[in-house]
């Protein structure tokens, strides 16, 4: 079994020795970053066959991930080994993180045996430093203006290195700006305790920072640490709410780039977090790179049969099946019946909250070309709509746009209508039909919502992902 060790400070040049020639640019791989948020995610570390491993509690909950193996050459021989550890703690093996070369790297030799997906909401912003240090061209211009304005209204601002004196005015910079964001409260609380282990230990992590003064008092603050030998992560940038309007943000930004040595070529923003008025702000300086995350899991049987079948009756392409099963299957929640000693039909019961109550979505029902006409499908259908009925909830689904013969298919269930259905999911997964226009559901509404509710002229559908 492999020996994972916490974070600890001094084991910074153990893995630095590792990170910092790579040219993974990855900001969770950054020292700074593992030490910090260790609270979170217990993050642990060891060195495996010449590549270091990094362990953690993906989203600080029970699943573990492992971070991209880091080191020279192909790390796809220590995949056994990360198996059987997480399989030691009860768990599949789940790499969070990976490049896009590292998932190709997983495909090509480890073909069907993992799904991969990649969520928008945590790609790293990577910017060309110079572009952050000059702002140069008419792209740049609004950024201009905002530090002409800045310098307008405050003549007496300046620009400090960041140091211990000033960290006190930080943390409480930090709560001020935090009381005027509503929202991921407990993102926002981890974070001021990142920042406080942060000061604590500023010159060990090798962070370095800077300050904007203004009115004799501090309005912004920055500072970050290198993730390899040429990028450098902004881990916090917060500022005076009553200086934002001013370009107190762009004032920090420009004038803590320009104090970087000139050896990082590439500054990491790191992600959006899909709240959109933060990626507004992170677009608007132009990116050179969105660094893509991608999750892989190792695929069960079961989850391999699904794939199969969902490839050879749909024809979706791969990237959108591997998304389905990494963010929304559950064997529990799905139906199948064999053939031939093979998984030939299927289908999914998916939690919805919808005008009419609790919903089911019964989605994805496949037969394999092979196999149609032996009555698998109209077998699961009377189970699916068994389970239903215990649970007293509405039924509804979305047949192919085109396929008449669904629609009668159907009809002979109880499901009736044309109605607009309206999605609405966290990680914006299209459960519809890839053509919001032609998603139009059949419902079958529970034997107590009928007599009270009349079906919508929209169906909105918001999915359960805990149920």
């Amino acid at each position: 079994m492999i020996e994972f060790k916490p974070i600890r400070l001094e084991d910074r040049a153990t893995v630095e020795r590792y990170t910092m020639p790579s040219a993974i640019v990855n900001c969770d791989l950054a020292f700074a970053n593992m030490f910090c948020w260790q609270g979170v995610f217990r993050s642990a570390w060891a060195e495996v066959g010449g590549f270091l491993v990094i362990r953690f509690q993906i989203d600080g909950g029970t699943k573990i991930g492992y971070m991209q193996p880091v080191g020279p050459g192909d790390f796809t021989p220590i995949l056994p080994l990360l198996r059987e550890d997480a399989h030691a703690h009860g768990q599949r093996l789940r790499l969070i993180g990976l490049t896009d070369e590292g998932r190709d790297l997983i495909r090509s030799t480890a073909a069907g045996d993992f799904a991969f997906a990649s969520d928008p909401a945590a790609e790293d912003y990577i910017y060309d430093a110079d572009d952050l240090r000059q702002l140069p061209g008419r792209r740049f211009q609004p950024k201009r203006n905002h530090l002409n304005r800045f310098a307008a209204a405050h003549p007496d601002c300046r620009y400090e290195e960041l140091t211990p004196d000033r960290f006190a005015a930080c943390m409480a910079l930090e709560r001020a700006w935090r009381r005027t964001h509503e929202g991921h409260t407990a993102e926002l609380c981890a974070e001021q305790r990142a920042m406080q282990l942060a000061f604590e230990h500023f010159e060990e992590l090798g962070l370095r920072g800077g300050c904007l003064l203004a009115d004799e008092r501090l309005v912004a603050f920055t500072y970050g640490s290198a993730v390899n030998a040429q990028t450098f992560d902004i881990h916090v940038e917060k500022a005076d709410p009553a200086y934002v309007r001013d370009g107190a943000f762009t004032a920090i930004n420009k004038l803590f780039a320009e104090q970087l040595p000139a050896r990082f070529t590439r500054i990491n923003r790191e992600e959006d977090l899909g709240i959109e008025g933060l990626r507004q702000a992170k677009r608007s300086y132009h990116p050179v790179l969105l660094q893509h995350k991608f999750a892989a899991i190792r695929l069960h049987p079961d989850e391999i049969d699904c794939k199969r079948l969902w490839l050879a009756a749909f024809g979706d392409e791969e990237s959108f099946v591997d998304a389905f099963l990494v963010r929304h299957y559950s064997r529990r929640r799905m139906l199948t019946a064999a053939c031939e000693g093979r998984t030939a039909a299927m289908l999914h019961l998916l939690p919805f909250a919808t005008e009419l109550g609790p919903a089911t979505y019964i989605y994805g029902v496949a037969t394999a070309p092979a196999c149609r006409r032996r009555g698998l499908a109209s077998q699961l259908l009377h189970e699916a709509l068994r389970i239903v009925d215990e649970r007293g909830e509405t039924a509804f689904l979305i047949p192919t746009p085109g396929e008449r013969h669904l629609r009668d298919f159907y009809a002979r269930f109880g499901f009736e209508g044309d109605t607009p259905v309206h999605f609405r999911t966290a990680d914006g997964f299209d459960f519809g039909t890839g053509d919001p226009t032609t998603d139009r559901a059949m419902i079958r509404p529970s034997a107590r919502s009928s007599a009270t509710s009349p079906i919508p002229e929209t169906l909105t559908a918001t999915y359960l992902s805990e149920q």
